[in-house]
């Protein structure tokens, strides 16, 4: 069945020849994907519209749901090999609606990119009580991954690939109070909770994939110019995050550091596609390769330097015990096969 990455067991770099200023051009040169269909959310803008057009000029055809569609036909005109579809991650009928609708297409789903995110936001909540960046971030993933299960299995080679980010390093996973119920809310730790969740999402999900030749990874981007992910971020926010001086200009460590869009989907592509990785699942990558596990630490801020993954967003016991809570809020398993399963999540 192959090796598991809990607590990071498979976090080694297996040296891919790549490196932080590969382009998704780069790492998939060679590779063809005629044949191939993908999924990639959020994929008509920033790094998600680089993904989808790199897929779709190595022969995939490439579906991008979107929850603006004119827009999104707008941002993806001339881009051959696309289909556009509807679909809002704090609106859980919309995903159901749009899955519904792949699923009754009867094809089978190569690559299923979750790359829709928000960061940084003030506080707000679906109309379940989910806090918006771990309902986008996160249970839009595990339900959307869920709902296309038959048409990953179908693919007998599918892989997902969850984008997530260095930011899971500004929190766990807070299994007593994720939606700031109880405690007040700090728009870093609801960001860095849902990408520890989208980390431990990936590792469950892969252990639990490979009895159907699916295979699972995250990742982080980098920090990336040009972006509109931060734009309702405070200016004292980014002042605290250390990007930008007292008088609000980006520092020029911060800016030589920033990757461009064709840099930041380079590991989204490589995940999504290399024959490096074949054999290997659940593993956090970065820069495309797989990552290091990170130093522990107390401090609950990321400097722009860090690198690696926490192993606690990688720990098999908190990764079972999310799997769980998300089944429940989503009122939804992955069907017989969770059950089917079961002995194995219990050893």
């Amino acid at each position: 069945m192959g090796q598991n990455n809990y607590q990071g067991a498979l976090q080694q770099p297996v040296g891919s020849g790549f490196n932080a200023t590969s382009t998704a051009s780069d790492v998939i040169r060679g590779i063809d994907l005629t044949g191939k269909i993908a999924i990639v959310s959020g994929g008509n803008a920033g790094i998600g519209l680089e993904t989808t057009r790199i897929l779709a000029a190595a022969g995939a055809t490439v579906i991008v749901p979107a929850r603006d569609v004119e827009k999104a036909r707008k941002n993806l005109a001339g881009i051959p090999n696309v289909e556009l579809g509807k679909i809002d991650f704090m609106d859980p009928a919309s995903i159901d609606a749009f899955a519904d609708s792949f699923i009754a297409t009867d094809r089978p789903l190569h690559l299923l990119i979750n790359n829709a995110g928000i960061m940084w936001v003030p506080l707000r909540r679906d109309s379940r009580g989910i806090e918006s960046q771990l309902a986008t971030n996160y249970l839009g993933q595990f339900l959307l991954t869920a709902r296309l299960w038959p048409a990953l299995k179908k693919a007998n080679g599918a892989r997902v690939v969850n984008v997530s980010s260095l930011g899971h390093q500004m929190a766990p996973f807070n299994f007593e109070d994720p939606n700031f119920l109880h405690r007040d809310y700090q728009t870093l730790q609801a960001y860095g909770q849902s990408k520890t969740a989208s980390n431990l999402f990936t590792v469950e999900l892969d252990h639990f994939g490979k009895q159907f030749n699916i295979s699972a990874f995250s990742l982080h981007p980098g920090s990336i110019y040009g972006t509109e992910l931060g734009r309702e971020a405070s200016l004292e926010l980014f002042q605290q995050m250390g990007f930008l001086d007292s008088e609000g200009n980006l520092l020029p460590e911060v800016l030589a550091s920033l990757k461009t869009i064709p840099q930041g989907a380079a590991t989204t592509v490589w995940c999504a596609t290399s024959p490096m990785l074949n054999h290997l699942g659940g593993v956090y990558c970065e820069d495309a390769d797989v990552a290091e596990l990170s130093p522990e630490s107390t401090d609950s801020e990321v400097a722009t330097e860090q690198r690696g993954v926490k192993s606690y967003s990688l720990d098999q016991v908190s990764a079972r015990k999310l799997w769980e809570w998300s089944e429940q809020i989503t009122g939804i398993t992955f069907g017989q096969d969770r059950h089917a399963a079961a002995p194995a999540f219990l050893v």
